[in-house]
């Protein structure tokens, strides 16, 4: 009788080229030899018969994982067509299989079921309101506490306002500044050309004024406090979630909402409508001088149209829209640093994802308020 395969668990025995109904387990099936022992299981050629017998004599050591090996190998056959009977098993290793196959259920794995569009949009759906009734919660939760400490103002963290107040206005002035008197140059310049092909080159304040101080002044500076301040909110309140200091503070009886979100939103509020009053200055100054340059149109004609051209409602508009952006980009940004959980790459993640939020709800707010301005004829 020769083996088939040398040194392989299992040996097929041949006699003149025909098998006979018996197969040898042989070597040590513990967990530490699993991984060789599934490969050569795969490549091992069964004999074509319809009983078999599974020699272990020569089986050396057995432990719960080889035992579960073997009684799913014999649970494969038997389904196969063949049935296998277990001979020359030592008493303890006999023990161990029958408690083996006691408590094994050995079912064909549920083959997967598509998943259909319309069940994907349905889900995507289901995830997005359940996310919306989230931050809904945690807006009320936020408002309530607000309420509470501005009819208790003792309760209020003065210090940490000014600081976030610092950081989120004061130390936002350059790029707001810069960015916003960019924007005043192209807006003059594009329209410099149109308007001196119409001799309506005066016309050059009206446009650079309205859109500033109506729209692109509040707009463009919510999204410029919301990829720095807002990710900033996301990325300290998550590392706080990461390193429990969040539970820490629960545990110590302190409300994480007055100590970590109030600062911020209050801090917010307040810098938001200033640094929007700051980018208006600056847009229209830059917006002056491309009108100087192209047009030849002096500051003090320039001032002097913008006052006839801009009103007091006009200016308030744009400064009204900048405490609601701020709310959302306070909120998003906190909200989304509470969701952190498991580890840094949580961190980074919910980061992004505050910033895309805040800046897809500021959008829409601010389409939401020009629908109410334009019927409200404002």
């Amino acid at each position: 009788m020769l083996p088939v395969i040398e040194n392989a668990p299992l040996m097929a025995n041949l006699k003149n080229g025909i098998a006979y109904n018996a197969v040898h387990c042989t070597g040590s099936w513990v967990v530490r030899t699993i991984p060789s022992l599934e490969k050569l299981l795969e490549q091992f050629v069964w004999p074509k018969v319809s009983e078999l017998n599974l020699d272990c004599s020569a089986l050396n050591s057995l432990d719960t994982t080889g035992a579960w090996l073997l009684t799913r190998l014999i649970h494969e056959q038997n389904q196969l067509g063949c049935q296998i009977t277990l001979v020359n098993l030592q008493p303890e290793f006999s023990s161990l299989i029958k408690l083996i196959s006691a408590h094994a259920h050995h079912t064909r794995p549920a083959k997967p079921v598509p998943i259909r569009f319309l069940t994907c949009v349905g889900q995507s759906v289901w995830q997005h309101l359940l996310s919306f009734y989230a931050i809904l919660s945690f807006t009320g939760e936020t408002a309530t506490s607000l309420f509470y400490s501005l009819a208790e103002p003792r309760r209020l963290r003065w210090r940490s306002i000014l600081y976030n107040l610092q950081c989120a206005g004061f130390d936002a002035l350059p790029i707001v500044g810069l960015l916003s008197f960019l924007l005043g140059l192209v807006i003059a310049y594009q329209g410099a050309d149109q308007l001196q092909r119409f001799g309506a080159n005066i016309f050059i304040a009206d446009l650079v004024g309205l859109s500033m101080l109506r729209e692109l002044s509040p707009l463009m500076t919510a999204i410029i406090v919301a990829g720095r301040s807002g990710s900033a909110y996301a990325a300290q309140i998550g590392t706080m979630k990461v390193t429990e200091e969040i539970d820490a503070l629960r545990t110590i009886g302190i409300v994480p909402g007055e100590l970590l979100v109030l600062p911020k939103l209050i801090a917010l509020i307040i810098a938001l409508p200033l640094l929007t009053i700051y980018a208006d200055i600056t847009g229209i100054l830059g917006g002056m001088i491309m009108a100087h340059t192209q047009l030849d149109i002096s500051p003090a004609l320039f001032i002097h149209r913008l006052a006839d051209a801009v009103s007091l409602a006009s200016f308030l508009t744009g400064i009204g829209k900048a405490p609601v952006f701020a709310a959302i980009i306070a909120l998003v940004g906190c909200y989304q640093g509470l969701q952190v959980s498991g580890s840094a790459d949580s961190v980074g993640r919910q980061t992004t994802v505050s910033v895309v939020q805040a800046i897809f709800l500021v959008i829409l707010s601010d389409a939401l308020f020009s629908i109410a301005f334009n019927w409200l004829k404002i």
